[in-house]
């Protein structure tokens, strides 16, 4: 079934008053089909217009996917966050789901975990938690667009607010999983979440531009990050960018990570931009806009945890900093949270996917059965500070 991009689709635009209506309310539904790259299933998605908020408090919408399972059962949840880290509205998971957009790898493997889930007799919601304006990266706003996802699943499906959930994540998935066990204590205390599971997270950008800079494979998310912060933010571009990184900047403002990531070998942020300026830390705008976005700075997590990254180098997965996961880790079991820390030695990103995804499976199936919570705080090492950089 051949779908109009949501940019292009009334569904996803709604005109009437939010400042009364409640986080996580139902606007719209409809039914639509769960296919594979044109290719069809049996099985059928709810899509959900629902309110929701953005980074600076302001009443907002976006569009979930909700999913029903495939065998019969006592009911679960799984808020599955898709790594769709795109510019693009053809990325939205709720499009891609429908079978439609260009090809990913990536986004083939998720679907699998998805079905695997549905499989296994839970229900799963995938929220679009970019946004409408495709706001990549962005903390507490994909954090409230994830929980409000819930909310909002729980109404359709008929689910009582007590019905256990579990929030899932990997790459750009890990930033409405993890921020979103951060801000749920104050944001949505009625929702019954039993775990957090996040792999490959950016927890502090700062650390991750200086590793990807010049890299063959991830320099394409600096001028994606610029797209970004440009948009959340109001980044004046024209003050930093020369008109080569400029031309970057449009190319990818559109764009799904598979288009970009890779696109610009060897690229680096000093090569964007113009005097006097040698790397976006030297800009205050985006250093801001890093330091409001650092993760474990927005509350503490009053479940248990998985946080997983590779480690391919010495540093990193070669896009994230395994000693920031490690220090997010430390952080969180300083202040009494449950937390799985898992290194991934001599796997790279791309390479640390499914290992994690087979260790949320049984991380899961803890968590659901009610088992105790468990933890390997005691071996964690301090890892990186969550410290923010100074403005300049």
């Amino acid at each position: 079934m051949v779908v109009p991009l949501p940019s292009a689709d009334p569904f996803y635009t709604w005109d009437g008053p939010l400042d009364d209506v409640a986080p996580g309310s139902v606007l719209d539904t409809r039914t639509m089909p769960y296919g594979f790259h044109d290719q069809d299933t049996p099985i059928t998605s709810t899509q959900v217009l629902y309110r929701t908020t953005d980074q600076f408090d302001r009443p907002t919408t976006t569009v979930a996917t909700i999913l029903r399972p495939l065998l019969p059962g006592p009911a679960k949840l799984i808020s599955y966050h898709m790594a769709y880290d795109a510019l693009g509205s053809e990325c939205d998971p709720s499009y891609t789901l429908t079978g439609n957009g260009t090809y990913s790898q990536a986004g083939t493997f998720e679907q699998g975990v998805i079905t695997g889930y549905l499989a296994s007799g839970y229900s799963v919601v995938v929220p679009d938690y970019e946004g409408p304006d495709l706001e990549w990266t962005i903390g507490r706003q994909s954090a409230y667009a994830a929980l409000d996802g819930v909310r909002a699943a729980e109404s359709v499906l008929g689910l009582p607010a007590s019905t256990p959930v579990g929030l899932a994540g990997y790459s750009g998935g890990s930033v409405p999983t993890q921020w979103g066990a951060e801000v749920a204590p104050a944001y949505a205390p009625e929702l019954n979440i039993v775990g957090a599971a996040a792999g490959g997270l950016p927890v502090n950008l700062a650390h991750n531009l200086p590793y990807v800079s010049g890299s063959k494979d991830w320099a394409g998310v600096i001028p994606a990050l610029i797209v970004a912060y440009q948009r959340t933010y109001g980044l004046d571009t024209a003050a930093f960018l020369n008109p080569y990184g400029q031309q970057i900047v449009d190319t990818v403002s559109s764009q799904c990570i598979n288009a970009f990531a890779s696109h610009y070998p060897g690229l680096t942020d000093t090569e964007m931009l113009q005097g006097p300026y040698t790397s976006l830390l030297e800009i205050p705008g985006v250093v801001r806009a890093i330091n409001d976005n650092i993760m474990g700075t927005a509350g503490t997590p009053q479940v248990p945890m998985l946080l997983a990254v590779g480690d391919v180098d010495g540093t990193g997965d070669s896009v994230m900093i395994t000693a920031d996961v490690e220090g997010l880790a430390h952080e969180y079991c300083e202040r009494g949270v449950a937390v799985t820390y898992a290194q991934y030695d001599r796997l790279s990103h791309s390479d640390a996917f499914l290992p994690f995804q087979a260790q949320t499976a049984q991380f899961f199936t803890d968590r659901f059965a009610g088992a105790a919570p468990t933890d390997n705080c005691a071996a964690v090492g301090p890892g990186n500070a969550l410290a923010p950089t100074p403005v300049p």
